[in-house]
């Protein structure tokens, strides 16, 4: 049996500037950072005793005798291109919903890339394991995803990634004291909005038109990132706060479909509690919003959102691992 670990991120500012079709003409940067909310796969291999050879364990149970069976298209894709023979059962658990704009689809095959390395006793370096994983869901699964993504979860922590023309990207690690990285996480509240969605739903309709006629606003949100790393240089906590409704408010020019009447009541309803500013994480239409509020207004910003979701969480900057392996099966001959 082998189980990894793989954080969901926070992104803050940037997104949509880590599509290729942007930043192979534009460049592009993201601030994000990975927090102690994690997704967790648990896979064994299985022995040839039952009528079944792969048992998958998701939203639903599959039990089949071909991998060419499988629903679930991640795990049947990987399986096929890193070509598993023997049996299988696949656990699928997280802390946090799947299509809550956490990059929980990117955490998932972050994390059964991980343990299918582990398999096969190699261990992947967070690089090597954020390239494969930007591989397989970009060229094998054709998902309209992002770079920033798979990259967060490998790496773990909080980070500028910046990614460039020539297609390559760098990670660098957003060194400031630790009060101020304290101070902005116990300001930063995550509220479940209930509403799922699937990213790339959302993406296909408007990735499609970042490059010709959203220029302007995608200059503008990757301006953003600058802005906010000199916030928090400076300690400008409450700035970064407003920022983030700013970016918000740029973000939703790009399509009608990133945000919804719920979404703007209750965006609308943390300004009026106590919020600076804030945003819906992900590609949009829903799952989670994430909002900067000061500690005066904590009790206000509460007692208004007492009836919802709301997800305390931390920083965090371990990426995805692997927990427990105890296996000595050769799943590959």
């Amino acid at each position: 049996m082998i189980i990894s670990k793989t954080p969901f991120r926070v992104s803050f500012f940037g997104g949509g500037t880590d599509y290729p079709s942007w930043y192979k003409k534009n460049g592009g940067e993201v601030l994000s950072t990975t927090i102690n909310k994690y997704l967790y796969l648990t896979c064994r291999y299985l022995p040839p005793f039952f009528d079944h050879k792969y048992r998958n364990v998701w939203s639903i149970i599959e039990k089949v005798k071909k991998v060419e069976q499988i629903k679930h298209t991640a795990v049947r894709k990987l399986l096929i291109d890193m070509k598993v023979k023997k049996g299988l059962e696949l656990h699928y658990d997280g802390d946090l919903p799947a299509q809550s704009g956490m990059g929980s689809s990117s955490a998932f095959v972050v994390g059964l890339i991980n343990i299918f390395y582990a398999f096969k006793k190699k261990k992947l370096s967070k690089k090597d394991l954020a390239d494969r994983s930007l591989f397989f869901e970009q060229n094998i699964l054709k998902e309209t995803v992002g770079s920033q993504d798979q990259i967060a979860t490998a790496f773990g922590g909080f980070n500028s990634i910046k990614f460039f023309k020539n297609g390559k990207y760098k990670v660098e690690k957003f060194s400031i004291k630790k009060k101020i990285i304290n101070d902005l996480s116990k300001n930063l509240v995550l509220i479940y909005s209930g509403n799922d969605r699937r990213a790339n739903d959302i993406a296909e309709k408007y990735v499609p038109t970042l490059t010709s006629k959203k220029k302007k606003e995608m200059k503008t949100i990757q301006e953003f990132v600058g802005k906010a790393k000199v916030f928090l240089n400076n300690n400008k906590l409450d700035d970064f706060g407003h920022l983030l409704g700013e970016s918000w408010q740029k973000k939703k020019e790009l399509s009608s479909n990133i945000t919804s009447d719920k979404i703007e009541f209750l965006y609308n309803k943390a300004l009026k509690n106590g919020a600076l500013g804030g945003k819906v994480l992900g590609a949009g239409g829903g799952g989670m919003m994430l909002f900067y509020v000061t500690k005066k207004n904590f009790e206000k910003f509460n007692n208004a959102f007492k009836n919802s979701l709301i997800i305390p969480f931390k920083f965090e900057e371990t990426g995805s691992s692997i927990i427990f392996n105890d296996n000595n099966e050769n799943i590959y001959e």
